[in-house]
Formats: C-alpha cells, structure tokens, sequence
C-alpha cells in the first residue's frame, strides 16, 4: 500500500518513467552523475553536435528514397523532392540547415574546449578524436554540397579538387582517384555519395562511440575558476541532465525547423559546362576562410603549395594544443597568450570568412593583407594584453578576481557603460582607418610623408585612448565585485 501511495505522489509521468528504469536499468549503467555545472548549453556542444549528426542522418536517409546520383538524375530527383514529394522543400532545407548547425556547433565547441583546456592530460587523446571529428564533419559538408548537382557545388568542387594539385604526385594521385575516380562526371558523383552517405558517417559514428567511452572513463572535465576548491553538487544523468538535453535538443530541433520553414532552400541552376562558364566559383561559408588565404597575392600562382602547407600547419598546431601547452593552468583568465592566440584566430576566421564572401574570385593584394589580417591580429592583441594587463594589476591590490566566470560576467560591461562604449567603438573604427591608411600610404610609389605621418599620430593617439579607457572600465568593474 505504501508503495502504491508512492506512486500516487510521484504523478503519472514519474511512475511511468520509474517503471521503465527499474525493468531497463537506465540508472545503472555507466554513465556518471555530472556536476550542476553542467547544467548550462555550453556544456552540451558536442552532444547538439551529434544530435545534428543522426537528424541529418534520418533526413538523409528519407531522401535517399528519392534521390539518383548520377549527373543526368540528380538535380531533377533533388528538385522533384523540393516540388513534388510532401514537405520536400522542408525535408531538403532542413538537411542543410542541421548540416550548417553541426559545423558551426563543432566550431563552437573546440573554442570552448580550447579555452577551458579540457584536452589536457589525460585527455589529449579525447582532443585528437575529437579534432578528426571535427575535420570528417567538415569533410561531410563538402562531399554532400556537390550531390545537388548544380552549377555551384560542382564547380566549386571542380576548383577544390584543382586546388589539391599543389600537393605531391605521391600524395595527389591517390587522393584524386578515391575523390573522383578516372575523372568522368558520373564517377566523381557516385564517390562523393558514397563518402557523403557511407564511409563518413560510419567513421563519425566509430568515434562518437569512441569518445562518449573515453569520457565515462576519465569523467567531466574540471575548469577551474569560482567553485575551484569547493565540493560541486553532482545530479544523476537520470534523469535530471536527460531531461535537461532533452529540453536544449527540443529546442535546437524546433529552431532549425522554424528556420528551414521560413527560409526554403533555392536551388541554382543544374550544372552544365557552358553554366559553370559565367559563374563566379565560390566554396560554401564554411570553407570561405581558407578559400580566401588561397587568394593571397603571396600564395597566387607557383607559390599555392605554400597556402595549402600553411593552413596545413595551422590544422596541425591545433590537432597538438595538448601537446604544445603543457601548464597544469586550466582557467583561460590565467593562460594569457592562448587565450590571446586562440581570440585573434576566431578573430580571424570571422574576418576572412566575410572578406572571402565579399570578394568572390578577387585576389587580394599583399599590402591589403598585411592590412586586415596584421590590424586584425593587433587590435585583439592590444586588447587583450590590455585586459589581462588591468586584471594583474587590480590582483596586485589585493581584489579578489573569480576567474571563470569574470571573464563572463566581464562582457556586461557594454550594456553597463553604454557611452563609454560607443566612445570605445568610435576609437575602434578611427584607429582602424587611421591603420588601414597607414599601411596603403607606406605601400604605396610616391609616399607622402606628411599624411603617413598625421595617419600614424591619429593611430598613436586613438589607440592609447582605447587602452586607457578599456583599463578605467575594467578596473572599475573588478573593484565594484570586490567590494560587492
């Protein structure tokens, strides 16, 4: 009787769910009780990620019924899909939109798995699973974009796989044959459909299982910052972390879903060689960054090997982050020069991708680089030397600074000090032009000395304003916590 006023007081929902548990054992298996910290969205990148991977796949698989890949079927049975199958053009858009979500998830959470430094030891190996992930998701995103069949994604496709050329004979000629075959249309086609529906999701799901194993094992990840020291409260992962995915996935899952309802995918025209003539080849948003350093004036030409083997390099210090930062130090307000690198790298991925997808088949001129990419780079340098700068020294005053979560709670700053911080963004954009006039005055024949000159005191001086008053706010911020 007890057991069944129990229930009673449980409520449908709860004695169904305790049902089930005592006859499957959901609360029995491995999987570890995780702190209440984790009860945040970030904290659940990697699972959005793949459930992003498995809507793609039912998605993917309702259109395999449907979709012929050969050059002469695969526009028309991806536009009779769009036009004729029920919910087609929803089905269709919300395939590319999930494909789209993955990748800037997957993006998202190596940043924040950068930051934290959660592939420290012993977790180097779970950063290396983590980071092929990564590349095989970028890898789904390109072999599926040609499937379409039009005049972009096969162009486009034509030029990347051009662009591979650059590599060794050794290296080039096997790539080429597993990517397209003897080179006839229909067989690069059916290659792409095979990676894009076989041989990559099969090896993303491996490691998925892979990493989900190695994270039972070595546990959540500890951060550092406010609760470092401190016992943190851990809740069951059933059910109260299962119903708090379900809740973010729910609503991941609705978002894409409004999106693709309200923004339908347009198709360009089918591919044809005459088409693909008058088109302007331009990759997808997500490989904008890199298509753009291929259109450096350095690398255009005999010297694009040297592009591919610098964004190689750059994919390579990434796969080693581990390896290469060996402190114990986990807080990112404590790690001064990666947490610089790792911002002026997301910095300059943003400001390539725009300038990529702003200047389609434009090569960029040397002095315009060392321009958006070197302004780039020191404009967050200065900032946040001069943040970090600001917090040594409020710490030399004996404040207490949090760590962690300061550096969160720093960005209320704006919305605190919003005149401050429309002085700050008008700084921002005079020691801009004023470097941006810098650079095209000193690079260009005929210097006139005096207008180099006033554009470098107008740079000075904007710059050491946009310090001190970063400084002021930073301080002042870090004072009213201490005392609060």
């Amino acid at each position: 009787m007890d057991e069944k006023k129990d229930e009673r007081k449980q409520g449908p929902v709860s004695s169904l769910i305790g049902y089930i548990d005592s006859r499957v054992g959901f609360t029995n298996t491995f999987l570890k009780p995780l702190p209440v910290t984790g009860l945040n969205p970030f904290a659940w990148l990697g699972a959005l990620a793949v459930l992003a991977f498995f809507a793609q796949g039912v998605t993917g698989i309702l259109m395999m019924l449907y979709y012929v890949p050969t050059p002469d079927s695969a526009y028309q049975t991806t536009t009779m899909v769009m036009t004729k199958i029920p919910m087609g053009s929803v089905l269709e858009t919300f395939h590319l939109y999930m494909a789209y979500a993955m990748i800037l998830i997957v993006f998202l959470h190596l940043m924040r798995n950068y930051f934290t430094s959660v592939g420290k030891k012993p977790r180097e190996l779970m950063w290396v699973v983590g980071f092929i992930m990564g590349v095989l998701t970028l890898a789904q995103g390109l072999t599926g974009y040609l499937l379409p069949w039009s005049v972009l994604s096969k162009a486009a496709t034509d030029v990347f796989i051009g662009t591979l050329q650059s590599l060794p004979p050794q290296l080039f000629l096997p790539v080429k044959y597993l990517l397209e075959g003897t080179g006839a249309d229909a067989q690069e086609l059916m290659h792409f459909y095979v990676f894009h529906t076989v041989v990559i999701p099969f090896s993303l799901l491996l490691l998925i299982v892979l990493k989900i194993y190695m994270y039972e094992i070595h546990g959540h990840a500890e951060t550092g910052g406010e609760n470092e020291g401190k016992t943190v409260k851990k809740v069951p992962f059933f059910w109260d972390e299962t119903w708090y995915v379900l809740m973010i996935g729910s609503a991941f899952v609705a978002v894409v879903l409004v999106l693709a309802s309200v923004f339908p995918l347009k198709l360009p025209p089918e591919y044809s060689a005459a088409a693909a003539a008058n088109v302007v080849v331009q990759p997808d948003w997500y490989f904008l960054w890199i298509y753009q350093v291929l259109k450096f004036g350095i690398f255009v030409g005999p010297n694009e090997p040297l592009a591919l083997a610098v964004i190689t390099i750059i994919f390579l210090l990434i796969l080693l982050v581990p390896f290469i930062d060996r402190n114990k130090e986990r807080v990112a307000t404590r790690r001064p020069v990666y947490t610089t690198i790792g911002a002026i790298f997301i910095a300059e991925v943003i400001v390539l991708t725009i300038w990529g997808y702003m200047t389609p088949g434009v090569n960029a001129p040397n002095s315009q680089v060392v321009e958006i990419v070197g302004g780039t780079a020191l404009i967050v340098g200065v900032v946040f030397w001069l943040y970090f700068k600001a917090r040594k020294a409020v710490t030399r005053q004996s404040i207490t600074v949090p760590s962690v979560a300061t550096s969160v709670r720093f960005l209320k700053i704006p919305f605190k000090h919003s005149r401050y911080t429309l002085l700050f963004l008008v700084l921002l954009g005079v020691a801009s032009v004023s470097l941006s006039s810098v650079v095209s005055t000193a690079t260009t024949p005929g210097i006139d000395y005096g207008w180099l000159l006033i554009s470098i005191l107008v740079f000075g001086v904007s710059l050491y304003s946009m310090l001190k008053l970063l400084k002021a706010l930073v301080i002042s911020y870090e004072a009213g916590r201490a005392l609060s």
